[in-house]
């Protein structure tokens, strides 16, 4: 029969919860170590970059750091942990066994003789009176644990007792079966039975249970882009496939009845928001009417929070400053939610193949980054630069067209915006295509459905930059310089990296984008697209840490490859396509290239024909067999020697000679 024995001393209960921690404690913190964000270092110096950085810095490293509600959840968690490791290691341990042979420090099979002798050894060095009290170590410490070597002793130099020992672990033989529990006596004591079941209840008839439904039901609400699915749903239904940019704003819109963040789904009316409503009215004419009948639901009233989430998505794209502190707070929440948003809102346009209004998801994110309405003029992209109105371009350069013109328009007037523009201009982000062409590993045609990459070069060149001249080379340099291009390409085509790894990768920059309410890392999106179908040929690839021309280790190589795989279609024929290069940060700055794929049927192996076969020889096995088998052969043809035709010839006469004597 088995008897069980309480932890009263707490030791094991400390055990047990020092691993329900851990077990806890530990996969949380490396899931928060993993979710940090990437380090984005310091590109684009204008002066409103610089403040901006500045203001982001202040806003979050003030006096207190923020942390959110898991932050606080570990700290307390490992500061609770820590304190019961504390209690533990001061706890003496009142259920340990008692294990002659561990006191003696010898084995279970060592011989009598040994025994004795090692216990001679051990009286020798722990008699009380050859030992001398200290401050650690007290002479009730020096006797206690010479009574313990004695008792040990004497229980293994019986052999009944040793063999019980040995047995079953204890000297009086077998014993019945303890267990364990790591609980005090007191919590099943007959007083306090209401009150612990009455915990057990809550706890895992309640709280359990509604933690497990709430993580259950939520993850079964969010789609795998991390919306609502009901976002989702809607962004399908809404996504035509000649959407135009303000269908593509009026579809994120609807989502606002699912995905604001929590401070903004919060309802309430604010003067100076319907203050901002008013100026975006003005602004948009007729056409905020026509978003405003998009913010309907079911039932046709306007749905707030929808209403609420475009008037200030709105105010950002026309620049129009919030000075509630409170609404600024949610609008930047809603801003640093929109790439979440416009992420499943693309996947939804990629998923039908459709490229109008894949494009146009791509080229709203800079517009958000950059704070430029949807419809801006072509020349209204200037408005990027740092310190620039639209006035401002009415009045300085009304004939400017590019960066460049606008840069030396500020230089001639010795404005002192000048300066700060060409700091933004020399980081901007406009990319070069160096090289773009399709390719199939060992294989010089493309024949169909074979795996084909799509491999490009690329190359940030801001405006102004001048073109590095080519090096005259000679031809066994030139030679070279090709055979190592084609090596290196060779080389990362077979890897299965997205992007080139480069001895000097650039790094992570923040781009110039002052009006975003977070620290902007520029990235670009590589799509393959026929334009005259509509259709996406292959998804999209987004990429990023593209070099600077003329910058990195290898001169030669100032660019970077990236490649797109997919299969080629099944048919022959020649297919013209386009490849997109669109930017997420920066307003305008697209670039196409027009590319042709080929695909051939495979070369075939020349085969000799039948015909041109000679027949084999009359005298060898291979014709005499054809001879049996009534086929033909080749005659064989002796040539005949000046001896041997002499000698006939000699014949000839003395046979026409005795012809003429018997005459």
């Amino acid at each position: 029969m088995a008897t069980y024995e309480y932890d009263e001393g707490g030791v094991m209960a400390a055990y047990f919860l020092i691993t329900i921690l851990a077990l806890i404690l530990v996969p949380m913190t490396l899931t928060s170590f993993k979710t940090t964000s990437e380090k984005v270092g310091e590109g684009c110096d204008c002066g409103a970059c610089s403040e901006h950085r500045k203001a982001l810095k202040k806003e979050e490293g003030g006096l207190l750091p923020k942390i959110s509600r898991r932050g606080y959840f570990l700290l307390g968690g490992w500061s609770l942990f820590v304190f019961v490791c504390w209690r533990v290691s001061g706890m003496k341990i009142e259920n340990a066994i008692y294990n002659p042979f561990e006191i003696l420090e010898i084995k279970t099979n060592t011989p009598d003789k040994e025994i004795k002798a090692h216990f001679k050894k051990l009286s020798k060095l722990y008699h009380p009176d050859k030992v001398k009290p200290t401050a650690e170590l007290t002479i009730e410490a020096i006797q206690d644990r010479f009574v313990q070597l004695t008792k040990a002793y004497k229980a293994l130099t019986d052999e009944k007792i040793k063999e019980n020992w040995i047995k079953y672990n204890h000297p009086d033989g077998p014993q019945s079966t303890t267990m364990g529990i790591a609980l005090p006596s007191w919590i099943v004591a007959g007083k306090n039975n209401i009150w612990v079941l009455g915990a057990y209840g809550l706890i895992f008839g309640g709280a359990l249970p509604a933690l497990v439904g709430r993580w259950w039901f939520g993850s079964r609400q969010k789609t795998k882009d991390g919306v609502h699915a009901q976002s989702a749903s809607t962004f399908f239904k809404s996504i035509r496939e000649e959407s135009t940019m303000e269908e593509v704003v009026a579809a994120l819109g609807k989502a606002y009845k699912w995905d604001l963040p929590p401070q903004a789904a919060k309802v309430t009316k604010s003067p100076e928001l319907d203050d901002l409503e008013s100026q975006i009215s003005t602004k948009l004419g007729s056409k905020w009417a026509e978003i405003k009948k998009l913010t309907r639901g079911y039932d046709d009233s306007i749905d707030a929070s929808r209403l609420k989430g475009l008037v200030l998505l709105h105010a950002h794209l026309h620049r129009i400053p919030v000075k509630d502190s409170s609404l600024r707070k949610q609008q930047k929440e809603i801003l640093l939610q929109t790439p979440v948003l416009l992420n499943a809102l693309l996947n939804a346009s990629i998923s039908r193949n459709w490229l109008f209004p894949t494009v146009h998801i791509m080229r709203l994110n800079a517009h958000l980054a950059q704070a430029l309405p949807t419809n801006a003029a072509e020349r209204e992209y200037l408005l990027q630069l740092p310190s620039i109105s639209t006035e401002d371009l009415e009045k300085i350069a009304p004939e400017a067209k590019t960066m460049t013109d606008l840069l030396h328009a500020l230089e001639t007037k010795n404005d002192s915006r000048a300066s700060d523009v060409k700091r933004a201009i020399q980081k901007w982000g406009k990319v070069e295509i160096v090289d773009a062409a399709f390719k199939v590993i060992g294989e010089r045609v493309i024949t169909p459905s074979s795996i084909i990459y799509l491999h490009v070069k690329l190359r940030l060149s801001p405006p102004g930059t001048k073109a590095t001249e080519p090096k005259d080379l000679t031809v066994d340099e030139t030679k070279k310089l090709v055979q190592r291009t084609d090596e290196l390409d060779e080389a990362f085509l077979v890897s299965r990296n997205e992007a080139e790894e480069l001895p000097g990768s650039p790094e992570a920059t923040s781009a110039h984008a002052p009006y975003w309410p977070g620290t902007r890392k520029p990235s670009w999106w590589v799509v393959l697209a026929d334009d005259k179908t509509n259709r996406v040929v292959v998804p999209p690839l987004k990429i990023g840490e593209i070099p600077y021309a003329g910058t990195g280790s290898d001169k030669d190589r100032d660019y970077r490859s990236y490649k797109i795989q997919f299969q080629g279609p099944p048919n022959t024929g020649l297919f013209t396509w386009k490849v997109y290069l669109v930017s997420d940060t920066f307003v305008g700055e697209e670039v196409t290239r027009d590319i042709a794929l080929k695909i051939e049927d495979p070369p075939q192996v020349e085969e000799a024909d039948e015909d041109e076969i000679s027949d084999p020889d009359e005298d060898s096995l291979a014709g005499q067999m054809a001879a049996m088998r009534g086929g033909s052969v080749k005659k064989r043809v002796e040539a005949e020697s000046d001896d041997e035709s002499g000698t006939d010839d000699d014949e000839d006469e003395k046979d026409s000679d005795s012809d003429s004597d018997s005459d």
